[in-house]
């Protein structure tokens, strides 16, 4: 919203790499070290330090093998693999953080919904409510085909499926356990009243879920849900069931159009449109003068190979780009893998027709989020036009090097943005830590709003019936 603070989540992978190609090359690059906790401790301590919202980690259970019909390319610029589950990093970063939040991807095509509410419910609980889930629905063929499908689902199959498998966790968390189901009574030998939970007696046409939930319930019950899906289909999904977006663009007049097309989506599905917040995908690139941080963004363009590049729009869009010449205009073709990513590029920008090394240029830093490049005086005034038009409300911070992109952020840009008011002051040192809800809508709100389709569930749990 406008005038006020942005959030301010870092963005990652567990793995070398993640948008920037090349990183790994750079000699001042940690990402090797992405095998050792101690690393990953580290940088939550580091990002808890300077005031940090959170960090939100993508993840992917496929790999990038579309381009020239094999994964070559991408293994040898580690483009966002090897990979390994984020959510085993989660109780060890919080352990050693008290204010720290954290997103984590995870697939509602290939996980369970009985194990997938069990992990973030278990989540929640190890981070005292600082957990969130950013829903996908998996684009790749290479993860359908080492999960037992033998082809992908095609993004309306897969958010269909996705539809019946919210309503399998919200029942899961909200109305599965009562409040007070958890009793620990010794004299009377009951540590839970079982009138208490309730089956959810779930039939539907994806998913047969009988039973009660494996959990108690954790600080927040639903996790905060995070979504990114940009098509129409990926927009209608949102609107009814995420609590935060997180969205891509090419410029600050494409966010502004994606942010209302978001917005009306929300309202669409009979919410308040404020009650989803909109973060988006920027990497900064700032040193102490506009020419110093010019140059330090160069010098990443030109380490980043255009096959390691192309590897991983390939991989996102399941386009072979090595079928197109480098200078030809690519115009919009459907894709059963993402079609978002197309009309980003395709669509955006009416008035230009992307080439492939137009679009591997603009992919080099960053991926497939803008890169503000400058002073910590122009970073400010570009993050204040991001937040003022386009009506952002918080930015996935990604970097050209891991940590020092994010430390140098922390030293250069963070003092000009706070002493602008873009972002918040850093919680004191004896503030009362919050939930994840509660960073993002305010005091007292752990549970989903009024509004949201988890809080009817919410309703059934109170007077003990299953929904």
């Amino acid at each position: 919203m406008k005038n006020q603070p942005l959030s301010l989540f870092a963005f990652d992978v567990f793995a070398p790499t993640h948008l920037t190609a090349g990183t790994w090359r750079n000699a001042a690059d940690q990402g090797h070290r992405y095998t050792d906790l101690s690393y990953w401790t580290g940088v939550a301590q580091m990002l808890e330090k300077a005031g940090f919202d959170g960090i939100f980690f993508a993840d992917n259970v496929g790999y990038h093998d579309v381009f020239r019909g094999n994964g070559d390319a991408a293994l040898r610029d580690a483009a966002q693999f090897p990979i390994n589950d984020p959510t085993v990093l989660i109780s060890g970063m919080a352990a050693v953080t008290k204010h720290l939040t954290f997103g984590v991807t995870c697939s509602a095509t290939y996980e369970p919904p009985y194990l997938l509410a069990r992990k973030y419910s278990s989540l929640d609980h190890l981070t005292s409510g600082r957990v969130g889930w950013n829903i996908v629905t998996s684009y790749s063929e290479a993860a359908a085909r080492n999960l037992g499908k033998e082809q992908q689902l095609t993004p309306l199959e897969r958010y269909d499926m996705a539809d019946e498998y919210m309503d399998v966790v919200y029942k899961l968390w909200e109305s599965s356990f009562e409040d007070d189901a958890v009793i620990h009574d010794a004299a009377s030998a009951t540590y839970i009243d079982p009138a208490k939970v309730h089956p959810i007696n779930h039939a539907g046409t994806h998913f047969t879920v009988p039973g009660f939930h494996l959990c108690e319930p954790s600080p927040q019950r639903t996790p905060v849900l995070f979504q990114a899906g940009s098509s129409s289909r990926g927009m209608e999904f949102g609107g009814k069931h995420a609590e935060a977006v997180f969205i891509q663009a090419t410029s600050v007049e494409g966010a502004t159009r994606t942010v209302a097309k978001l917005r009306q989506a929300v309202a669409d599905a009979g919410r308040d449109p404020r009650d989803v917040k909109i973060v988006i995908l920027l990497t900064v690139v700032v040193a102490p003068t506009d020419e110093e941080a010019r140059a330090k963004y160069q010098a990443a363009v030109d380490n980043a190979p255009i096959d390691g590049i192309l590897a991983r729009f390939s991989g996102w869009t399941g386009i072979d780009m090595s079928d197109y010449d480098l200078d030809t205009p690519l115009r919009s073709v459907g894709t059963k893998a993402g079609q978002s990513m197309v009309d980003m590029f395709s669509k955006a920008d009416p008035d230009r027709d992307w080439t492939p090394r137009q679009i591997a240029e603009f992919l080099a830093v960053g991926g497939s989020g803008s890169t503000i490049v400058g002073s910590p005086q122009t970073v400010a005034a570009e993050i204040k036009r991001w937040r003022d038009e386009a009506d952002i409300d918080g930015i996935n911070l990604s970097y050209i090097t891991k940590p020092g992109g994010w430390e140098e952020f922390i030293d250069l840009a963070l003092p000009e943005l706070r002493a602008q008011g873009l972002i918040a002051p850093a919680p004191a040192a004896d503030q009362e830590p919050v939930t994840l809800r509660e960073k993002l809508f305010g005091a007292g709100n752990r549970r989903t709003l009024p509004g949201h389709p988890a809080t009817a569930y919410r309703a059934a749990a109170r007077v003990g019936s299953a929904v």
